[in-house]
């Protein structure tokens, strides 16, 4: 007579005190302060200690705060060299963005910052996350530093801000004003929200302005700080719940129940 097959038991989701410190908010006992305290839901109801969290699936905020759980996800900043195309695999045998960061598990990079162009560039495995960071859609904020050849008139950057015929369509930046000038070279900070290709450039060049040297110095709630050329850094699970926060995210709940 054979054994009765037993049951498989399904594993039971983490404390949400680990799920909080394997996302980097601090020490396992740190976490359990900061629910004691109050601050931490989980789908929208306040957690206790005791409580579980599937961190694949459940909404975890802190402070009202969405917090990244997925044990997979993955989010590189990275200030991308002059001369580094942004692209998986160059058949010219240039480097690419792939060559600065881990190589598993396997990111890509959030839009694009042309070869000529350095700054902040953010690489993920978040597929909606990136989709929603890169779509007009969402109008997250990209911020340029340009340096120019002159000083660019008060009026030619006005004329940016209230809009520009461009080969691909009228475009126009948010923002766009000098921050610094030394000698016949100024340095303008340039907002936008499309991120068109080489959109930057083409804007400055619409009202006569030539650019040297230009870097992205901001995405969205991200700014690239002191970060050296060529090195990144993990982002923060607070930035990284900022950035779901900017595109929609932190109002998503899962639709179906963790298994």
């Amino acid at each position: 007579m054979s054994r009765p097959e037993r049951a498989t038991e399904t594993p039971r989701p983490p404390r949400v005190q680990k799920v909080l410190a394997s996302a980097g908010l601090g020490s396992r006992r740190s976490c359990e302060e900061l629910i004691a305290q109050g601050r931490v839901t989980v789908d929208g109801a306040t957690a206790t200690l005791g409580d579980r969290a599937d961190p694949r699936a459940s909404v975890i905020e802190v402070d009202g705060e969405r917090i990244a759980t997925h044990p997979e996800g993955v989010h590189w900043m990275l200030n991308k060299p002059h001369g580094v195309v942004t692209t998986a695999d160059d058949p010219e045998g240039r480097p690419t963005v792939l060559d600065f960061v881990p190589p598993t598990p396997r990111t890509f990079p959030v839009g694009r910052l042309d070869r000529d162009t350095e700054g902040l560039l953010l690489l993920t495995n978040d597929g909606e996350l990136a989709n929603r960071l890169a779509h007009p859609r969402y109008e997250v904020p990209k911020t340029y530093l340009a340096r120019t050849r002159g000083v660019p008139a008060r009026k030619a950057l006005a004329q940016l801000t209230r809009g520009v015929e461009l080969s691909d369509g009228p475009a126009r930046a948010t923002r766009a004003e000098v921050v610094g000038r030394s000698g016949d070279e100024a340095l303008v900070e340039v907002t936008v929200t499309e991120g068109r290709n080489r959109e930057v450039r083409r804007l400055l060049g619409a009202v006569s302005v030539h650019v040297t040297r230009l870097a992205r110095i901001r995405l969205g709630p991200l700014a690239l700080g002191d970060m050296k050329q060529g090195k990144h850094r993990p982002l923060t699970a607070a930035e990284v719940g900022a950035l779901y926060a900017a595109v929609g995210l932190e109002e998503q709940r899962p639709s179906e129940e963790p298994t």
